[in-house]
């Protein structure tokens, strides 16, 4: 798994491998994200966008942002596995100044009081129904027409305080796109 574009374009970050069934991480593929960035560069949110990359596993989709010209991500992850990788990508890129780690539950956060996050990556794992529970739990973290990357295995439905902007699969993965409203 590499970065696919901008800055730190080529380099490679920590991975599982296929992934790790057992900690839920399961990488998305370099196709998917490029044409899911490719999605997000027509909509034109990137550039020095506060990213929320929520189930964040290895964080390549915030990663990916900071490297297209977003301003900071924060990163939710509550796997050991996943915040190690975390932690070593960062180090890796030397993104400390642009990043945070919290070390939570996703569909747990309480109240935030940083700057509003305008693009929020949710990746939970697929099936579980945690993404809307997440979802929830962030209502007080997005600024106004923010926007929601939803990856899951089947096409989701926009919870209360969400509109759906657009639906794509990608072979077995959707990704449904909210805004918050």
């Amino acid at each position: 798994m590499r970065i696919i574009a901008g800055r730190w374009r080529g380099i490679p970050l920590a991975t599982v491998g296929k992934g790790d069934p057992g900690a839920h991480l399961r990488p998305t593929p370099d196709r998917v994200r490029e044409s899911l960035f490719s999605m997000l560069m027509h909509r034109d949110v990137l550039d020095g966008a506060q990213v929320l990359d929520l189930f964040a596993g290895t964080g390549a989709l915030g990663f990916e942002a900071l490297s297209r010209g977003a301003a900071h991500a924060t990163f939710v992850e509550n796997g050991r596995v996943g915040q190690k990788l975390i932690t070593e990508n960062i180090k890796k890129l030397d993104a400390g100044d642009a990043t945070k780690l919290l070390r939570s539950d996703a569909t747990r956060l309480g109240s935030w009081d940083g700057a509003p996050f305008d693009l929020i990556f949710l990746d939970p794992p697929y099936g579980k129904g945690m993404g809307a529970r997440a979802l929830t739990a962030i209502r007080g973290w997005c600024a106004d027409g923010a926007l929601v990357v939803w990856e899951e295995s089947a096409p989701m439905t926009a919870p209360s305080g969400y509109c759906l902007c657009d639906h794509r699969r990608f072979g077995s993965t959707h990704v449904t796109l909210l805004e918050t409203s």
